[in-house]
């Protein structure tokens, strides 16, 4: 079998273009007609050619490839966010030849990689109040998207969903059911979605003229979720929204183990619709954000940037929905 290299020259024949347009599709040349560009395209896929990566590098002073930063190892491991964020990310950067690197390096490393052209630019997940990175970069002038909005206001892309609306509908929703005494699990308030989430539902109960709802602190987790549910033992609570479907996964069982029925005794409501929701019993209540849509989004914003680095700041922020099921 032959297994030599496809060459440019022979992706131009099938083509019928010069060598030289070939290699400006390539290189992503953006004067190139999109009817020719499609052509070339067509040859690329028919032949199977791969470009020679190194030898782009040279020319292109790029690398490929772009960076998804993630939290700590342990949380990402068993969030199924993450694995849709990459499900989003790679119909985008595929057809580019761009490849995905997950990184949870340190910031030195997220950096150097950046300035040493080993990747062409990063997607942020979930930062932090304290987290230094996100300005860094802005101040290297570094190609970068931000997944939530920023802690601290700052001139970075970034995408988001809305979340402050996304909690509304949970407790206009547990409001519907009658519920009137209601508590709420909420993710890291250092981070932009555990602050939004929590002030979302907050104000809307308010503006149901109901009492301030009980506040426990949870982390993303499921272990976060369950040690939340037994800090409720003992109070009075027939409404419960979780700021993430995975911690509901970890409170459902010990409401039941502390002799609350689901719904029958209190409601539940939790947020993302992610397989969680579906697979734990009873099935979720819970706010969509519409997370591979939302990467997508990610992706092309960092490519843009990446073609131009001095393309004006923006963001896009997705509305919520809410998907009711057994839980309410």
């Amino acid at each position: 079998m032959d297994r030599r290299p496809v060459t440019l020259e022979e992706v131009a024949r099938i083509a019928g273009v010069s060598r030289a347009t070939v290699s400006r599709v390539v290189n992503g040349v953006a004067t190139v007609d999109r009817e020719l560009r499609q052509v070339v395209e067509k040859a690329i896929s028919k032949t199977g050619y791969t470009p020679n990566r190194a030898a782009r590098s040279l020319v292109t002073r790029r690398a490929g490839a772009i960076g998804l930063v993630l939290p700590d190892e342990g949380r990402t491991l068993h969030d199924p966010y993450f694995g849709r964020v990459v499900s989003g990310v790679l119909p985008v950067i595929r057809p580019l030849g761009v490849q995905l690197v997950l990184t949870t390096g340190d910031h030195r490393e997220v950096v150097d990689d950046l300035r040493q052209h080993r990747l062409d630019g990063v997607i942020l997940i979930h930062t932090h109040g304290a987290d230094p990175l996100p300005r860094q970069l802005i101040e290297a002038n570094l190609p970068v998207v931000l997944a939530a909005r920023p802690v601290r206001p700052m001139s970075i892309t970034f995408v988001d969903v809305d979340q402050a609306a996304g909690a509304a509908l949970a407790a206009d929703h547990l409001v519907e059911r009658g519920c009137r005494r209601l508590a709420t699990i909420t993710g890291p308030l250092e981070t932009p979605p555990g602050q939004d989430r929590l002030r979302g539902f907050q104000e809307a109960v308010t503006r149901h003229g109901l009492p301030e709802p009980v506040v426990i602190e949870g982390d993303f987790s499921r272990q976060g979720g369950a040690a939340a549910a037994r800090r409720l033992k003992g109070l009075d609570v027939d409404g419960l929204f979780v700021a993430s479907d995975l911690m509901a996964t970890g409170a459902l069982p010990v409401l039941r183990h502390t002799g609350r029925r689901v719904p029958g005794d209190i409601k539940v409501v939790g947020f993302d619709d992610s397989s969680p929701a579906v697979e734990c019993d009873p099935p979720l209540t819970t706010v969509r954000q519409p997370v591979e849509d939302m990467a997508a989004e990610m992706a092309r914003l960092l490519v843009q940037r990446v073609e131009r680095p001095d393309r004006p700041v923006s963001s896009v922020v997705f509305a919520p929905t809410l998907v009711i099921r057994q839980s309410s």
